[in-house]
């Protein structure tokens, strides 16, 4: 009879794929599982995990551009205050 795998040990065994570009062959063989199970293991979580990653991204990106904003209102403001007092100071 075959080992059954769980969930966590497939998605696990396909992000050291993934995630740190190990071979197929290699983590296969380190793991005791056949290639062409982690290949279609790789294949069955590879969508999901690009998705997330994309997501995240994006994510960190919308961050980033909030942050600039605030960072370049309050620079205004600083030049603002800045010529005042650079104006007033006699």
């Amino acid at each position: 009879m075959l080992p059954r795998y769980t969930t966590e040990f497939k998605e696990e065994a396909a992000r050291q794929v993934l995630d740190n570009g190990y071979g197929i062959k290699e983590t296969a063989e380190r793991l005791g599982v056949h290639p062409h199970s982690l290949g279609k293991w790789v294949k069955q979580y590879k969508d999901p995990i690009i998705h997330a990653k994309e997501d995240s991204k994006h994510q960190e990106i919308l961050r980033l551009k909030k942050e600039l904003k605030r960072v370049t209102e309050e620079r205004d403001i600083l030049k603002k205050a800045a010529a005042y007092f650079a104006k007033h100071q006699s």
